[in-house]
Order: structure tokens, then C-alpha cells, then sequence
């Protein structure tokens, strides 16, 4: 059946506004039904858990809830799933806990640098896997020479934040994983974008952060509990020891955990379905992907077409994400220009940082970014085409 897209859009408040939202891969719209449920978390009373009172019980139901609806997001175990305010946040927490002097870790030239810099900062030898700067590709074949048996960690990006690119992650983390080092993968473009299954990427670790899918703003980094119990993180002495709490510092933001939980439950009710709540992630979420990468098309071949646009890479597998520059025209006078006709687009280097090094492009502004949500339709594609075409 055709992606709902009309009864999808209807969902968000936000788009009553008139523009054309394609920002979101620095951050969605949320839902309705998300926005009702971290209000009525606060009508209904909350308190700090563990405590004797029927407050603090309900943040103690709010969190459960949460870690369980992230481990249906991603495929992974309730009881691995660390919560906190974001993902920057917790890989900079884990990389401490994971790696330092003496080991070696693998990062990537295509990554957000929030999965490169908490890594090369813990004082461990760092090995460099290069990204092609044309298709945007990030070859397997280079793992082979980087990983060791004294490497510790391989991070990867399961997505490009700004160019979409779709690594082949299982068959890295299989190289990985053959010489006994970890997989740190940093979902969060990735799963707004389709289905995800963190073990069949081979993932260790599985970072992801809600406010990329329609959710608040709060992070989430899913492991197997059993890993978990053999780190041990700074921590203050009084707070608990137990996984996965122990990587959770300071209190929760529970209004919004409870947002989180139904933010997810907004995604797996996209499209008509049965089965438990992962069984319908999966075939909301492909479906979503599929209605994304059909306007997306439109958009790259738009692009394309019109004079004066370099469009930045061209990978075989990626997410609806364009990265693109206009001759004569900076990237924030792009941004500034489509703005003024209600498109709403990210202009710069969206922390890809080694990424538009490598491209040429990072110290001139980078280039404008648009990236497609379950939520926008053709008309928000033509709009963003047509503002482009005023200035070419």
C-alpha cells in the first residue's frame, strides 16, 4: 500500500507553520502524541525513581518503559540500553570506559565527529580509515590492514549525516570482531531512515539519539548487558553499580524518557500493521524508507540537472540525504535565500568534520545540506527545487 503520508503529516503540530521542513538531520518535528505524552508526565506527577511514593514509581515505570522501546527500535536488550542527555555525551563517557594508553582504536574519515573525537582523545594509538571523496564510499578492504590484535575499538557510522552514504558495517565489524575488537556504531542518521537490526550490523554498541526520529531530546547507546558488567566507568560513589545504570549519570530527564517511548510507538504506527511493537518498527520503518528514497530521486535528479550545483558524493547504498553547493553563492547565502521562501535547510559542515576535509570544503563553508523525514511529501521536494532554481 502507498506510505500514509497525508495522515503521517497530520501528526505534526510544526507543519501547520507553511515551511517546508527539510532540516531533519540535525533534528525532526515531533508528534503530537510525543508532545501530549511529556506533558501529561508532568501532570501526573513524577519524583525521582527508587523512592517509596507513587511518584517515583512512575518514573521508575517511565524509564523501563523507555530502555524497552529503544531495544525494539534498534533490535537489542532492554537491559543494555544506557540512557542520557545525548549521543555526544555518552561516547565521550564509554570511550573512557572502553579504551586508553597501550590500545588502538579505528576511526573513520566518513563519521560525525562525535564518533571520531571521543576516540582519538582517550590517549590510545588511532588508525585511520579514508573515505573516498567523490562517490563518498568507505571501502571494507582497508580494515584488513588496520585492525589488529591490539586493536580495542572499531567506531563506524552506520550513515553519513550529510552525504547519506550506507558503510557495509556487518563486514566491517566481521573483520573487527575475527581480531577481538569491539564495534562502536553511531546509528543516529541511520535510524530515522529505515529499519534497524544492531546485531545483524554486528554492532557492540549501537548509538542513536531520539530527537533524529521524531522524538526529544535524549540519547541512547544499546549493548549486550554481559558487556556492560566488565566496564567500569567513573562514577560518583553513591550512585548505583548496576547495568545499565551505572553509565548514567545524574538524574533523568523523565517527561521526556516518556516521550522517547512514544515516539517510538508513533513510528511503528506509521503504516497499518500487526505483531509486537518490533515487528511493526520494521515494517513502518522500511516502509518510510521506501516513500524517503522515492522523493529523494526526485531531489538528487532535480539537483542535478540545474546549472551551477555540485552535488557531494554518489554512493551505491545511502539515506535521503543531499550535500550540495550553488556556483556564486555560499552555502549560508543558499540557506539564507531558501529560508526566505519557508525551506528550511542546514548550511556548513554539520560536525562532519574529517568528511568535508577530505572533500576540499570545510574551511569555505562546507555546503548546503537538505535531508528528507517520513513527514515530507513531493511538495516540500519542488519547493526546495524551484528556490534553487531562482538562484542558478
Amino acid at each position: 500500500m502507498p506510505f500514509p503520508i497525508k495522515a503521517v503529516r497530520a501528526c505534526y503540530p510544526a507543519l501547520n507553520d507553511g515551511y517546508a521542513y527539510l532540516d531533519g538531520a540535525a533534528g525532526t518535528q515531533t508528534p503530537r502524541s510525543v508532545i501530549d505524552a511529556i506533558s501529561d508526565a508532568y501532570r501526573g506527577g513524577i519524583g525521582n525513581v527508587g523512592g517509596a511514593f507513587p511518584a517515583s514509581h512512575r518514573s521508575d515505570a517511565i524509564v523501563a518503559a523507555c530502555r524497552a522501546a529503544v531495544a525494539d527500535l534498534v533490535g537489542g536488550d532492554p537491559r543494555g540500553v544506557i540512557l542520557g542527555p545525548n549521543m555526544t555525551t555518552l561516547t565521550y563517557r564509554l570511550s573512557r570506559a572502553v579504551a586508553g594508553p597501550g590500545d588502538e582504536v579505528v576511526v573513520s574519515r566518513l563519521d560525525h565527529d562525535a564518533n571520531v573525537r571521543p576516540w582519538t582523545q582517550t590517549g590510545a594509538t588511532v588508525r585511520w580509515a579514508e573515505v573516498d571523496p567523490v562517490t563518498g564510499e568507505l571501502p571494507v578492504e582497508q580494515y584488513a590492514s588496520l585492525v589488529n590484535e591490539r586493536t580495542r575499538v572499531v567506531a563506524v557510522t552506520a550513515a553519513s549525516n550529510i552525504i547519506g552514504t550506507r558503510p557495509d558495517v556487518a563486514a566491517i565489524a566481521g573483520i573487527a570482531h575475527r581480531a577481538g575488537a569491539l564495534m562502536y556504531v553511531d546509528g543516529v542518521h541511520a535510524t530515522a531512515h529505515g529499519p534497524v537490526d544492531m546485531r545483524a550490523l554486528g554492532a557492540d554498541f549501537y548509538a542513536t539519539s531520539a530527537y533524529k526520529w521524531s522524538g526529544p531530546h535524549v540519547g541512547a547507546v544499546v549493548a549486550d548487558p554481559a558487556l556492560l558488567e566488565t566496564l567500569r566507568p567513573d562514577k560518583l560513589a553513591s550512585s548505583p553499580d548496576t547495568v545499565p545504570e551505572r553509565f548514567e549519570l545524574g538524574t533523568a530527564a523523565f517527561a521526556d524518557l516518556e516521550g522517547v517511548t512514544a515516539a517510538v510507538d508513533h513510528l511503528a504506527a506509521m503504516v497499518p500493521g500487526t505483531g509486537n511493537r518490533r515487528e511493526r518498527l520494521l515494517a513502518s520503518m522500511a516502509a518510510a524508507e521506501e516513500h524517503e528514497l522515492e522523493l529523494f530521486g526526485v531531489l538528487i535528479e532535480g539537483l542535478e540537472t540545474l546549472p551551477g550545483v555540485t552535488v557531494y558524493g554518489k554512493p551505491a547504498r545511502r539515506t535521503a540525504t543531499a550535500y550540495f553547493n550553488v556556483a556564486g553563492r555560499t552555502p549560508r547565502e543558499v540557506a539564507e535565500h531558501l529560508a526566505r521562501l519557508r525551506v528550511n535547510v542546514w548550511n556548513g559542515h554539520n560536525y562532519a568534520w574529517e568528511l568535508t576535509g577530505s572533500m576540499g570544503i570545510r574551511d569555505t563553508g562546507g555546503a548546503v545540506r537538505a535531508g528528507l523525514a517520513p513527514y515530507n511529501d513531493r511538495s516540500d521536494v519542488d519547493r526546495l527545487l524551484n528556490g534553487i532554481a531562482q538562484l542558478t
